[in-house]
C-alpha cells in the first residue's frame, strides 16, 4: 500500500498540485476508511484492487470530491457528485460573517439562493439548532443532493427546498439570506478539474461575471427581515463593482475577507423598521 500511494502520487503530480494528498484520499476511499486511519494504519498491507481505477479517474482531472462522493464544509460533511458545485473553504466566510452578526442565538429564518447540494443552508442549520431554512436552486440534480444531505445530517425537519429561478415563488421575509451565485467571466480559463466537470450554470455569469448580481440586487431587499442581513459571495476583484449594484438598491455594505486576504463576502443590510 505504501508503494502504491507513492507511485500514484508521482503520476498524479502532472494532474494535481496536491498529488500526495489526493493519493492518500483515494487509498482511504478504496479501503473504506478515513484518511487518518490510513495514515496510522499498516502501510505494508496489500493495496486494494479498486485503487488503480480511482487513480485513473483523478488523472482524467475528475475532482476528488466527485470520486469519493463527499466534501467537508464548516462542521458538516456533504454528499456531492456530478451536477453540483463542490463546496469551497472560501464560502465559509459567509457563515463566519453571519455568526459575527447573530451570535450563538442565530437567525430564526434563513433563505439560501442557489443552494447547490445545500452547502450554506445546512451549515447554517447545523450552527443554529433553532433556525429553519428554505433553499432554492434551478437544478433538480443539485436539489436531489441537498435533500439527501439534509436527511443524512438529521436536518430535514428544518430544511425545505424548492426548484426555481432565484426568488421565484419565494414569499415572506428572512433574517438571513445566503447566496453563492455564479460569478466567473464566460471567457475565463479555469482548471480542467473545474471547467470540464463542475456545472457551467453554477460557475459562469456573463462576459464580466456580474450577470447574477445584476438580477439579485433588486430582488433581495423585499425578502430581508428588519435587522437581518444578506451574505453574498463574490469573486476576487469584484468588490467595487458588486457593491455598487447593491448600494444602488439602498443597502449598507460591509465586507469579509477569506484566508488569503481576498474580499469574499458582502454583508448587506437595510436601514429600515
Amino acid at each position: 500500500m505504501r508503494d502504491a500511494i507513492a507511485a500514484a502520487a508521482r503520476r498524479l503530480a502532472a494532474a494535481s498540485e496536491t498529488a500526495r494528498l489526493d493519493a492518500e484520499l483515494l487509498m482511504a476511499h478504496a479501503l473504506g476508511v478515513e484518511r487518518d486511519a490510513l495514515l496510522f494504519g499498516d502501510p505494508d498491507r496489500p493495496s486494494p484492487a479498486a485503487f488503480a481505477g480511482l487513480v485513473e479517474r483523478r488523472l482524467a482531472h475528475e475532482p476528488i470530491a466527485y470520486i469519493i462522493g463527499r466534501r467537508d464544509f464548516w462542521t458538516i460533511r456533504l454528499g456531492v457528485g456530478p451536477g453540483v458545485l463542490i463546496p469551497r473553504p472560501d464560502s465559509e466566510t459567509l457563515i463566519e460573517a453571519a455568526l459575527d452578526h447573530f451570535g450563538e442565538a442565530g437567525p430564526h429564518t434563513i433563505l439560501d439562493l442557489g443552494t447547490g447540494p445545500g452547502t450554506l443552508l445546512l451549515a447554517a442549520l447545523a450552527q443554529w439548532p433553532h433556525a429553519r431554512a428554505l433553499g432554492v436552486d434551478a437544478s433538480a440534480d443539485a436539489l436531489a443532493y441537498a435533500e439527501r444531505n439534509a436527511v443524512a445530517l438529521g436536518l430535514a425537519d428544518r430544511a425545505a427546498f424548492r426548484q426555481g429561478d432565484w426568488v421565484e415563488g419565494v414569499e415572506g421575509r428572512f433574517d438571513l439570506i445566503l447566496c453563492n451565485p455564479p460569478y466567473v467571466e464566460s471567457g475565463a480559463a479555469l482548471p480542467p478539474d473545474v471547467a470540464d466537470w463542475e456545472p457551467a450554470g453554477a460557475l459562469y455569469a456573463g462576459a464580466d461575471g456580474l450577470a447574477a448580481y445584476r438580477r439579485l440586487a433588486p430582488l433581495i431587499g423585499p425578502l430581508l427581515a428588519p435587522g437581518g442581513i444578506a451574505c453574498i459571495e463574490i469573486g476576487a476583484g469584484q468588490c467595487d463593482a458588486v457593491s455598487a449594484l447593491f448600494a444602488a438598491e439602498g443597502f449598507t455594505i460591509k465586507t469579509r475577507t477569506d484566508l488569503r486576504g481576498v474580499v469574499r463576502t458582502l454583508i448587506l443590510a437595510l436601514d429600515r423598521d
